[in-house]
């Protein structure tokens, strides 16, 4: 079971840096950011599509590398080509009036790892957005190129959180980048979880609920998300990364935290988190491929991601805690100075 549940290859496609429906900004403060939305789409052959929604601002203009590429009104959408390759192509989106967002395609393309996006881009309840460039995640390191390492330490990569097992760590372990902090935050550490296969469809999704909401309430699941928070709030020479073998599940709930605790919509948060299934698809497909159909059926639940998987995270934080605020509190020792310093460092607007 740990190899289909952890799977660690997974196909990714350029994925929309970012999915927000939130309040407009109020057109009369300088200091808002008036995009409701925006995005950046990476294509395969080297464009970025870029969408936006501005309500209120009569101009909008898009540079890239310095120079204007795409302009129009509140709502608008362009295909740029011909930028120089980069490491990541960064777009300064600029309104008439109020302040601007700079956006990349959530992938960061790696020869090693193909589940590494960007954390931020999101934007939350209140009208302000995750800042990109922060934070990342990822499957595992373990494959990673010397180019790959030379990408993260331009990246800036200081800090990676390992969530994987010690079995996961021993048989693959992690490269990083030179002078990046390594640290394990095993989330199932003690938990004796994944011990026996299912049998069924029904006991695959079963594992995967029940996995979801030990990530809350276990032990390990507590300490190693208190560890991903608190560090991602006292590193101030980010970029912090956390991942784990396939970057869907464990990964998923660290990022749904660091959302939701920002501030994220739900719906958001939970396209995010949904995202890992077209990142996986291409890989997933030829596993079930080779597999007998009753085989195949068992499989499927364990390489998927599914709403009731995090909605169980969730459901456990209510029936446990109450309320989020409470879990980060009691669950996961973030308290409320905490909590507003990493919302200073990581959201503008």
């Amino acid at each position: 079971m740990k190899k289909a549940l952890l799977a660690a290859t997974v196909v990714a496609s350029a994925l929309t840096a970012t999915l927000i429906t939130a309040p407009a900004a109020n057109a009369g403060d300088r200091s808002a950011i008036p995009f409701t939305e925006a995005t950046v789409t990476a294509g395969a052959d080297g464009s970025f599509a870029l969408t936006w929604k501005a309500p209120g601002s009569k101009r909008v203009e898009i540079r890239a590398n310095g120079k204007v590429v795409a302009r129009g009104g509140a709502q608008g959408r362009a295909v740029v080509t011909g930028l120089p390759a980069a490491d990541r192509q960064w777009f300064d989106f600029e309104p008439q009036r109020g302040r601007g967002l700079r956006l990349a395609d959530r992938l960061v393309k790696l020869e090693g790892a193909v589940n590494f996006r960007d954390a931020g881009g999101y934007r939350t309840a209140t009208g302000q957005w995750v800042k990109m460039g922060e934070v990342y995640r990822s499957d595992a390191l373990n494959k990673l190129t010397e180019s790959d390492l030379a990408k993260l330490r331009r990246l800036q990569v200081r800090t990676v959180f390992d969530l994987r097992m010690e079995d996961e760590r021993t048989k693959d372990a992690d490269k990083v980048p030179a002078g990046a902090a390594y640290v394990v935050a095993d989330v199932f550490a003690g938990s004796g979880s994944f011990q026996t296969m299912p049998r069924t469809p029904d006991e695959a999704v079963k594992a995967m609920v029940d996995a979801e909401r030990a990530m809350v309430s276990g032990a390990g699941g507590k300490k190693a998300y208190a560890q991903v928070l608190e560090g991602i709030e006292r590193d101030r020479a980010r970029s912090v990364l956390f991942h784990c073998t396939a970057g869907k599940d464990r990964t998923g709930w660290a990022n749904a935290a660091l959302l939701t605790a920002l501030g994220v919509p739900r719906r958001t948060v939970e396209a995010d988190y949904l995202a890992s299934n077209d990142y996986c698809k291409a890989a997933n497909d030829a596993i079930l491929s080779h597999l007998p159909a009753q085989q195949a059926a068992v499989y499927k639940p364990l390489l998927d991601v599914r709403p009731e998987y995090l909605n169980a995270g969730y459901d456990e934080v209510r029936a446990s805690y109450g309320s989020f605020d409470r879990y980060l509190k009691d669950g996961l020792g973030i308290d409320a100075r905490e909590l507003k310093q990493l919302k200073k460092d990581l959201l503008v607007g």
